[in-house]
């Protein structure tokens, strides 16, 4: 009951009419009516979207303006380059050929035919032949120093109270390479061990790694310290530093602790940066003391009247030796805190400050010495040539006999003459000009 009946016809079900019977009722639709879009037309939206513009490119502006992009200019040059031969005969007479201002040079930078100067705040590669630009390379901050090392230019920029930006430059190009920011004090020096290059500071050391300038030791007093109690002697000042393949050699003068300075031999590269190695180190009994130069299992030192050379590995003493070096060659500190001197395949050559002592690249001793000298000076056709005031002595590197003379018209300049050779071409740093003889 109550259920439709069904009756059969052929065979097939057939329902009841009558369930059909009444008319299905639509349903209601509550779906709501869609709401017209918004117009964007108004005088609100446009102020609005003016306002959105204007900060978006104020913001830019601000950007770009204190960005180190928009204070640095970069003008690259071709990258090929064409190395000059070296002279195989001295020349008779000398003559300057051009000349630059390179106040941020402490040494001649040269490289592969290109000559770097650096001034202001800017660095140049130039032809070494001619002194035409190549490349320039330019912050609106200046410039601490300019050194090479790895066959690229490094540039070290002066940010407030720390030289703290170094750029790598290619030395054909002047194309930038790895940069990063350090904490190197003010009148720092670049010194290149091999595989690392160090930057020498009064009371703080930092060493950056050669393939992509991480920093691998720090030194002395950090600004940030992270892991306290690391740092052997925290209230030490540095006096001079010299560096070899995987050695540091510095003068630490550490008053509250030692009666005289201190030479300490370092690795540069410890398993932590800021925990460093010391290889050896030992008490001089000397003071104003000076390192001048570092082997492979040897450091020498510098007091008045004497050479003293040290074991690097057990900071032992080898070695007194006496030279002709008075208080007042060593009085203060060098600038820099690096000694002058030149390296060629015979000697090292210390510049004491008015005279030049050859050194035995085997033991460090001294072979002999030449008087009345402005520089440690630089070879060309295997001679030494040794800056004096009337122009340059050649010297045999072996017995340093004096085999000849090249005038050189300085105009006046009577200070310090640091030098160096590219192929044909002779530079000389004189304070803050580079000039090019030939």
């Amino acid at each position: 009951m109550g259920q439709p009946e069904q009756a059969e016809s052929n065979g097939q079900v057939v329902l009841d009419e009558d369930v059909l019977a009444e008319p299905i009722e639509p349903q209601d639709d509550d779906t709501p009516e869609p709401v017209p879009s918004r117009s964007w037309r108004t005088r609100g939206d446009f102020i609005g979207l003016t306002l959105v513009v204007v900060a978006v490119l104020v913001a830019s502006l601000v950007l770009w303006l204190t960005s180190d992009a928009r204070n640095t200019t970069s003008q690259t040059g071709p990258s090929q380059i064409t190395p000059l031969q070296p002279a195989t005969a001295l020349p008779p007479t000398l003559s300057e050929i051009w000349r630059a201002p390179s106040g941020a040079t402490p040494v001649p930078v040269n490289l592969d035919s290109v000559v770097v100067t650096g001034d202001g705040g800017e660095v140049v590669g130039r032809d070494a032949v001619t002194g035409d630009v190549r490349w320039r390379y330019a912050r609106d901050w200046p410039l601490c120093t300019v050194s090479t090392a790895w066959g690229r230019i490094f540039a070290v920029h002066r940010k407030e109270t720390n030289c703290s930006e170094v750029t790598t430059l290619d030395t054909a190009s002047g194309k930038r390479g790895p940069q990063r920011n350090g904490d190197a004090e003010l009148g720092t020096r670049l010194l290149n061990e091999g595989s690392h290059v160090l930057t020498t500071g009064e009371t703080f050391a930092e060493v950056y790694r050669r393939d992509d300038l991480v920093r691998s030791m720090e030194y002395g007093r950090l600004r940030a310290i992270v892991n306290p109690n690391k740092q052997p002697r925290t209230n030490c000042t540095y006096g001079s530093f010299a560096v070899t393949g995987g050695k540091i050699a510095l003068i630490e003068r550490c008053p509250t602790q030692d009666p005289s300075d201190r030479l300490t031999v370092l690795k540069p590269n410890p398993e932590k940066s800021d925990e460093p190695q010391v290889i050896s180190t030992a008490v001089t009994g000397e003071k104003g003391a000076r390192v001048i130069a570092a082997t492979a299992n040897r450091v020498a030192i510098a007091g008045p009247g004497r050479i003293v050379v040290y074991d690097s590995e057990t900071g032992g003493l080898v070695a007194t030796y006496p030279v002709d070096v008075t208080a007042e060659d060593l009085a203060g500190d060098p600038p820099g805190r690096v000694v002058s001197t030149f390296t060629s395949t015979a000697n090292i050559y210390w510049f004491t400050g008015s005279k030049t002592v050859a050194l035995s690249l085997a033991d460090l001793n001294p072979l002999w010495t030449a008087d009345d000298t402005l520089g440690p000076g630089t070879t060309l056709a295997g001679r030494l040539l040794l800056p004096v005031q009337d122009g340059l002595k050649v010297l045999d590197q072996v017995t340093g006999e004096e085999i000849g003379s090249i005038p050189v018209n300085r105009d006046g300049h009577t200070g310090p003459v640091e030098m160096a050779t590219e192929g044909p071409v002779v530079l000389e740093q004189r304070g803050g000009t580079l000039v090019a003889l030939r």
